[in-house]
């Protein structure tokens, strides 16, 4: 899931109230606009991109109950057609959200909200990594109660500080996200003609760290862990088009059936090859690049009334924290609901009721820990 905590859109569309919507312009972070607290929002502020957000924060945790599915039939259809396709199908449509969370935070980063100087490009780098380590410490918590860790807990801790995501999954994004961010906001600030040393020397380390960690383990034989703060050339990628794509013009009304459409045609070539060719299909695929895309611009500019913009508010601040939670429910129910003997209409009820039963109260318990100021360290 972006995740930046710039409001401005990783990890539900409504119909557009206006004949010509608006041309999506900058918007302010959600703390300085008031969104998500049920105040007015500044002019230009991005309820389509926060809407991207929700979506992309529910898509995320409905694509991990297809993971269970896929998981229950050991990725093969043999072991179970229905909960196999299932899994396959709820994989699939969500492929496009963490693309989608690349984008936004590129967006943030180069057109919504660029970094004032490295003070600002810090507080959004530890508004990540405080509560990676903090639900880090909580998964492996977690997998020592339930014994279900693969190593002793104080080497699997030690790998989690650079970079390795057991238990805790799906926090790999954020590792991914701050070199993004970092490298990113360091060519705005140049650009604005700011010397961000601080920037440079944690890009530095981000550089040279998996020679620097590899080079040591050669030199004394240690169990060294992996450097794994980098972010990869197609998040790279996805970020500077998103952030082109999204300070693109609305997409008009009559247009966004067409894009849907596309969606539709690439949903289907991303299904064929989980299927055919590899599954979990990679982000950087041309496949789930093109959904992405689609989805882009079936939802950019899409107007929201005011009536819902409070509530669309308070979601887009609990999806970090309903990203970051939402395993702990999702492994601790799976084996009551997911099962290979499932026929067509088992997997999709079980399907639909674990995905209600994980989305909601994620959503819930992070918007209590927000309203006991607590998002600083929760997400």
């Amino acid at each position: 899931m972006s995740t930046e905590e710039v409001s401005v859109s990783p990890t539900a569309p409504t119909a557009p109230t206006a004949p010509k919507p608006p041309v999506p312009g900058p918007r302010s972070s959600s703390e300085n606009s008031g969104a998500g607290r049920g105040e007015p929002a500044r002019p230009g502020h991005r309820f389509d991109i926060d809407l991207l957000r929700v979506i992309c924060a529910c898509s995320v945790i409905i694509g991990h109950v297809g993971g269970e599915c896929m998981a229950a039939v050991d990725k093969s259809a043999q072991n179970g057609r229905a909960v196999y396709w299932t899994g396959l199908f709820l994989d699939s449509v969500t492929s496009w959200a963490v693309p989608m969370y690349f984008a936004i935070a590129g967006w943030a980063v180069l057109v919504g909200a660029p970094p004032r100087n490295g003070r600002t490009l810090r507080t959004r780098s530890l508004r990540m990594i405080i509560p990676v380590g903090i639900w880090s410490a909580v998964y492996l918590a977690w997998g020592r109660w339930r014994d279900t860790n693969d190593a002793p807990t104080s080497k699997l801790a030690l790998d989690a500080a650079f970079g390795t995501v057991q238990p805790a999954f799906h926090l790999w994004y954020f590792y991914a996200h701050v070199p993004l961010i970092l490298m990113l906001g360091f060519v705005m600030l140049l650009k604005a003609g700011k010397r961000p040393w601080g920037v440079v020397a944690a890009l530095v380390v981000i550089a040279a760290g998996p020679t620097a960690f590899g080079d040591l383990a050669e030199l004394t034989g240690w169990d060294v862990p992996r450097f794994g703060w980098q972010t990869g050339t197609y998040s790279l990628v996805y970020a500077v088009i998103g952030a082109l794509l999204l300070s693109l013009p609305a997409t008009a009304r009559r247009h966004r059936g067409w894009w849907l459409a596309g969606a539709l045609v690439a949903l289907a070539a991303v299904l064929w090859s989980q299927d055919r060719i590899h599954f979990v299909i990679p982000n950087a695929s041309i496949l789930v690049a093109a959904l992405s895309v689609c989805v882009l611009f079936a939802a950019n500019g899409v107007r929201i009334p005011e009536r819902v913009r409070p509530a669309l508010g308070k979601l887009t601040d609990a999806g970090l924290g309903a990203f970051m939670f939402h395993v702990l429910l999702l492994k601790t129910l799976a084996p009551s609901f997911i099962s290979a003997e499932h026929g067509w209409l088992g997997a999709a009820g079980a399907v639909a009721a674990l995905a209600v039963l994980t989305v909601v109260p994620s959503f819930a318990v992070s918007m209590l820990w927000g309203r006991l100021k607590l998002r600083r360290f929760l997400g």
